[in-house]
């Protein structure tokens, strides 16, 4: 497999996007889409799937440090559902514990509600989320 990978920090009012390629291994954050409820503006997803030519897509699943499901897993399994019935994509789905802890470390922020950047963090995490899953690989 090779090409561009599109990955997914999926939030109920911010997505961040980042954009890997299996060949470097390397991802970077890229956009901070608004949602609603968790809804993105999916002409806007479309659009960043075909500009990148995305062989796949990595979505974040959120999971409880017991490993156990909560309703932000199941929204989460939901919209990466639809990336692959909508775009005909493959989708793969990535443990994203504390990647947004990890995100507001990097970027020295203690507490995201109460920043004015908080696109920067979602757009960091879905970095995050994508270069976990390309060192998978």
């Amino acid at each position: 497999m090779s090409g561009n990978i599109l990955g997914f920090d999926h939030g109920m009012k911010r997505i961040g996007v980042a954009v890997g390629q299996t060949i470097t291994g390397r991802a970077r954050g890229i956009a901070a889409l608004t949602a609603r409820d968790g809804i993105p503006d999916w002409q806007q997803v479309e659009k960043l799937i075909k500009d990148w030519q995305a062989t796949r897509v990595v979505v974040g699943l959120p999971l409880n440090m017991d490993d156990t499901e909560q309703q932000m897993t199941h929204a989460a399994r939901r919209f990466g559902n639809r990336l692959a019935q909508w775009f005909e994509v493959p989708v793969s789905f990535v443990d994203e514990r504390l990647s947004t802890h990890e995100a507001l470390s990097r970027m020295g922020i203690r507490d995201k509600m109460q920043s004015d950047k908080r696109g920067d963090v979602d757009k960091l995490s879905a970095e995050i989320i994508l270069q976990s899953w390309l060192d998978q690989q």
